[in-house]
């Protein structure tokens, strides 16, 4: 039996669970104050800090840290890299830190698992699927100017690991598979996954595609470049209006879709309005990547936070389901599928050396 921890950093909080091979055994959720982490200079700074709350709580639970065969962790934003796990190892902790793509809570994955892994005999550290997985096919890349490429940034470990489980759910493999999948959350990314990989996507992190509760997605270019030059808003505030600010937050005040599908249930035409928008536009994209695979796709696979709204799903549906048929697989486990890809490892797959 191996012995598995997840650990999954975000901008508030610390995720992390141990899973026993399959079995969860702990899952854990520490919140982190904003005024607390505003005490750190740089993010790299709040490693000690979270992976000792980490270590207290798991003490505190009974977890024998000596047992642990793997520490699993999001991986952050490097340079490209094929899917897969990793192996954490000194290069790609230098690029981490010298890189500088963006301060996202994620690149603190690899660090705290590989502090962790260090300090117990035998036990590996590994990075699975990170949110810069490039399997783009060679025309997706060209955009209309050659000094700003398409780039493939995608909530690729969710992605991922929902592929391999409806494969297994239907007595195949995933590298045998044509799909669309959606990922609905604070973000949304639509990609295609053709024989297991991902050949093109809408570029879900601060880019374009369907709007989203907290993303602004495509915007009219023009306006964009006018916003940015009539001086009301700093370069920091308006990537905040794009990232943070942007779709539901920008037109409601809020991320919460629970409550706006309330709302519209309740009446509020301007409510259902915006989420008919904001399925619209994930039902284009969809149809997009089902042209990217020639229309010929197995399953469209909508997953997420967002795929347990009835009235999303059901604009979606109504709109790709005469093409295709739609799975759903609601939520998401970003913890399982860490254990889980430190698991293949651990029972022979090849962990890949970045």
């Amino acid at each position: 039996m191996f012995k598995i921890l997840s650990v999954n950093p975000g901008s508030t909080s610390t995720k992390f669970a141990v899973y026993a091979d399959e079995t969860l055994v702990c899952l854990h959720t520490i919140r982190h104050s904003t005024d607390v982490l505003k005490a750190f200079h740089t993010l790299f700074d709040q490693t000690q800090y979270r992976k000792d709350l980490m270590l207290e709580y798991l003490g505190n639970e009974g977890i024998n840290l000596s047992d642990l065969s793997a520490a699993v962790g999001r991986g952050g934003l490097v340079r490209p890299l094929e899917s897969g796990v990793y192996a954490v190892n000194d290069k790609y902790i230098a690029d981490l830190k010298t890189l500088h793509t963006s301060e996202h809570a994620s690149n603190l994955g690899g660090v705290i698992a590989l502090e962790i892994a260090n300090s117990i005999s035998g036990c590996q550290a590994f990075i699975a699927d990170p949110v810069v997985v490039d399997e783009y096919q060679e025309v997706a890349r060209i955009s209309g100017l050659p000094q700003i490429p398409r780039r493939s940034m995608f909530h690729a470990l969710n992605h991922k690991a929902i592929g391999r489980k409806y494969a297994a759910a239907t007595g195949t493999e995933y590298e045998k598979l044509h799909l669309v999948i959606a990922h609905l959350g604070g973000g949304i990314s639509v990609a295609a996954h053709r024989l297991g990989k991902v050949v093109d996507s809408n570029q879900g992190l601060d880019g374009y595609g369907p709007f989203s509760p907290e993303r602004a997605g495509t915007l009219d270019a023009g306006q964009l470049v006018n916003i940015c030059f009539d001086r009301k808003y700093t370069k920091e505030e308006i990537q905040k209006l794009i990232v943070g600010n942007g779709g539901l937050i920008a037109h409601l005040g809020t991320n919460d879709v629970r409550w706006i599908e309330q709302n519209a249930d309740n009446g509020d035409n301007h409510s259902r309005l915006l989420l008919e928008a904001m399925a619209y536009n994930i039902a284009k994209e969809i149809g997009a990547m089902l042209v990217v695979l020639h229309g010929k796709a197995d399953a469209v696979i909508l997953t997420g936070g967002i795929a347990y709204s009835n009235f999303v799903v059901d604009y979606i549906k109504k709109m790709i389901s005469p093409m295709v048929k739609v799975v759903l697989y609601p939520g998401e486990d970003e913890m399982e599928a860490l254990a889980m890809s430190g698991l293949r490892v651990l029972r022979g797959e090849h962990a890949k050396e970045y």
